[in-house]
């Protein structure tokens, strides 16, 4: 597969693979075992950037990550999240005080199997610790060689500002899609842009939407935490069905399914841009990095863009408690 590089010389596939699904959020999940076969099965063909956290579970995704790339440790690119206090295994809040970070930092060395943590992002901004000191406590964590690279998830511009000034960040995964585009308006493209940060787009099929295999009739399973999203409601999914049929309209032009174009979109707006879709599913996954080949010339682009400034997106992505957590 094609490589891009993020920020500070980190090398990786061109899509990653985002881990989250495979046992967390989204229903039942795969067992393990198959799990494990599937993350193999994305290495085999070419993948070799993974995104887990330690609040995914907890725990047990890295525990998956960790044993299904431990035979693959010298090909991968390994990046998991500390900044949740959890407590009797559930999700207390938000906690970066310099300490927890590095009780999670040790935690996850040992979950995931391996002596240095590729890329280690702040999960979600905590407005009760500086920037400054989440940022020097990781850089302390580079200076021991315990992390590589320093992250942020959905952070604010100005907080990304702030950290890189104390040390480098290399990536700053938000969610973008066509459907969630902020960080084109809230200055976070743009800081990255300038600051030499890559970006990683997490859901960038709008949590399975954009695949068109979502509808107004799909029932969600329980446990599956697309029941709490306002987009997710029927007549939402109804009303945003108009960037689906988008998307088919230029598949059909260009040989590719709905996420393939929805991808290529996303990656055809920087070259410093890697979008980690997830699925459970072998095909999925095949048809998913068949975006990496996919080429939308200025033509395309230029035709998606006016079509879709005048689709108007029903719904927010979160509910306001966890819309909260973002762009501090």
């Amino acid at each position: 597969m094609k490589q891009r590089i993020l920020g500070n010389g980190l090398q990786v596939s061109a899509l990653g693979f985002g881990c989250m699904g495979l046992n967390f959020s989204y229903g039942k999940g795969l067992g393990t075992d198959d799990a494990i076969a599937l993350i193999r099965a994305a290495v085999t063909h070419g993948v070799t950037f993974f995104d887990t956290a330690e609040i995914y579970g907890p725990w047990t995704n890295e525990q998956i990550v960790g044993e299904a790339l431990a035979p693959l440790r010298e090909k991968v690119v390994i990046a998991t999240k500390f900044g949740f206090q959890i407590d009797a295994g559930r999700n207390a809040g938000l906690n970066s005080r310099p300490e927890q970070i590095r009780r999670v930092a040790e935690a996850s060395l040992k979950r995931l199997g391996i002596d240095r943590i590729d890329l280690f992002y702040q999960h979600r901004v905590d407005p009760d610790v500086p920037i400054e000191d989440v940022a020097g406590t990781v850089g302390e964590l580079i200076e021991a060689g315990k992390v590589a690279h320093f992250g942020l998830s959905e952070p604010a511009s100005t907080t990304l500002r702030r950290a890189h000034a104390v040390q480098r960040v290399s990536a700053v995964q938000s969610e973008y899609s066509l459907w969630t585009r902020g960080v084109e308006t809230n200055g976070i493209l743009q800081a990255c842009e300038e600051l030499g940060i890559g970006l990683v787009p997490y859901s960038p099929l709008g949590k399975g939407f954009l695949t068109g295999t979502i509808g107004r009739e799909t029932r969600l399973e329980e446990g599956d935490f697309r029941r709490s999203l306002p987009r997710f409601a029927p007549e939402a999914m109804q009303k945003n069905q108009a960037l689906v049929d988008l998307l088919k309209e230029i598949g059909g032009i260009k040989k590719a399914t709905p996420a393939q174009v929805a991808l290529a979109w996303l990656m055809a707006q920087r070259p410093w841009i890697v979008p980690i879709p997830g699925t459970t599913k072998l095909h999925r996954l095949e048809e998913n990095l068949g975006a990496a080949e996919l080429e939308l010339g200025a033509d395309d682009l230029a035709t998606i863009e006016a079509a879709s400034s005048n689709i108007r997106i029903e719904g927010e992505r979160y509910p306001p408690h966890l819309l909260a957590t973002t762009g501090r």
